[in-house]
């Protein structure tokens, strides 16, 4: 049997949204300056609203596969390594989103539906 990975990844598949506000929308907000926050879909819907609302291109915002798990696997492609996530996503468009940006990395993303982010792609 040949090794198709150098190394497999089980995680949390989080889409990481990226945007360049001012301080005061932060403070507005109560979103510390220069950390990672933890939201769920509730406090993401307030936020993409208040962006918005805040006069802020959605377009300037960026949508990035993160997590722990799917961050080292992209780092380990970065390196020329191989890397497999497993993980779940809605089919949804954040779910698009993430394996997009897996396949980008140039590591695996398997959904846990016999369809890894390659094969997709190739669809």
């Amino acid at each position: 049997m040949t090794q198709q990975y150098d190394v497999a990844s089980l995680g949390n598949a989080i889409v990481d949204i990226i945007a360049s506000v001012d301080d005061r929308f932060l403070l507005n907000h109560r979103i510390a300056k220069g950390t990672m926050t933890l939201i769920d879909e509730f406090r993401a819907k307030d936020l993409l609203k208040a962006l918005a609302d805040h006069q802020q291109a959605m377009s300037a915002l960026h949508e990035v596969a993160g997590g722990s798990a799917a961050n080292t696997m992209a780092g380990l492609a970065s390196l020329g390594g191989s890397g497999l996530f497993l993980g779940k996503v809605s089919g949804d468009r954040l779910g698009k989103v993430f394996a997009d940006s897996m396949a980008a990395t140039g590591g695996t993303f398997h959904n846990g539906t016999g369809t890894t982010s390659a094969e997709r792609n190739r669809r």
